[in-house]
């Protein structure tokens, strides 16, 4: 079983397994007596009007995140990586352009997700919609300022285009519509590759395709889901109800859009140099890359007819996820497939 599958079932089993544990403590640390409201209902709740002490924590912990998110990224990814003066780069041809809507995806989500914090504070639609836009655009802005000074790397002007473009996605239609009918969603489906062993170029050195991916995308599953381009697929969920109210379509259901690419072994070409500075190639007629195009149903999660606020927020937690279902899939190899099941 792959770990993707593990991951879903446990997601899918621990709200309920929560809601259990907290339902089972003692009933007079859970009813508010006036109103029959659980206290963890009641704190969930958004506040009717500004709240201040609501807002200054979500401040207070807003600045904590970003104080141990910044740490936390400069630890995983530069520590070890020789810096130099601010530059830029031009990554524009990299990874089929894969990396530039998972940026799209992260800001249109890091916006989403302040959004809540924001109006739990009782602030209004419309001021909380632009400071949730602020926040998702700071923290991808934080990793590519330290992108800019990664001698690997540099600012790139592709990856902050698609920044406002996610977070343009989230201010639009909370402005036009007061609701997300476009959300952006994300799968990872590990691709399986032939054996194969890649020659080096100027020298006899050879490395196998399971050595090259691995040191390309990591090991572990959460390495794999950030990392491997191959593996992810981003998505545009359209939420046919929100656009046809009167329609007896159900409201969790979505026709979603998806864009990923395969048999990427370099970030553009068909040749790399690994860190001792030798070149390597892959012939282009035995693994050539491609562009998919998918259509997919989903679940837009947050829709579904839950009305405690406790079990309604830990499913929030994963409503960026795609969730698996039949898809149709076009590549520019001039395939057309049928997925049964696309996870």
């Amino acid at each position: 079983m792959r770990p993707a599958y593990v991951l879903l079932i446990l997601f899918s089993f621990l709200p309920e397994y929560l809601l259990a544990q907290i339902e089972t403590r003692p009933i007079e640390t859970l009813i508010v007596q006036d109103t029959g409201q659980s206290h963890i209902q009641r704190f969930l709740t958004p506040a009717k009007d500004f709240n201040k002490k609501r807002f200054y924590a979500s401040v207070g912990t807003g600045a904590s995140l970003y104080g141990a998110f910044s740490i936390g990224l400069w630890q995983a990814w530069y520590k070890d990586t020789k810096l130099s003066r601010f530059h830029t780069f031009n990554d524009w041809d990299e990874w089929q352009q894969v990396d530039k809507f998972g940026h799209l995806y992260t800001a249109y989500n890091y916006s989403r997700w302040a959004y809540q914090g924001a109006r739990w504070t009782g602030m209004k639609r419309r001021p909380a919609a632009w400071a949730s836009v602020g926040v998702g655009m700071l923290l991808q802005t934080t990793t590519e300022v330290m992108d800019g000074f990664a001698q690997k790397w540099g600012f790139s002007y592709g990856d902050m285009a698609f920044n406002v473009l996610g977070g343009s996605l989230f201010l639009t239609q909370e402005l036009a519509w007061k609701e997300q009918r476009i959300t952006m969603k994300v799968s990872s489906n590990p691709q399986t590759f032939p054996d194969l062993v890649f020659h080096g170029v100027g020298h006899p050195g050879q490395i196998s395709i399971q050595e090259r991916t691995r040191n390309l995308y990591g090991k572990s599953f959460a390495e794999r889901f950030i990392k491997d381009y191959n593996a992810q697929v981003n998505w545009f969920a359209f939420n046919l109800h929100s656009f046809a109210p009167a329609s007896r379509i159900p409201p969790w259901l979505n026709i979603a859009v998806g864009y990923g690419a395969g048999n990427m072994v370099a970030g553009h070409g068909y040749e790399w140099t690994d860190k001792n500075g030798l070149k390597y190639s892959v012939d282009p007629n035995v693994l050539p890359r491609y562009r998919q195009f998918f259509l997919s149903t989903d679940i837009e999660l947050s829709k579904l007819p839950i009305k405690n606020r406790v079990l309604r927020t830990l499913i929030w937690g994963i409503h960026h996820i795609k969730f698996p279902g039949p898809a149709l899939e076009y590549n520019t190899l001039g395939q057309v497939k049928m997925h049964w099941l696309f996870w």
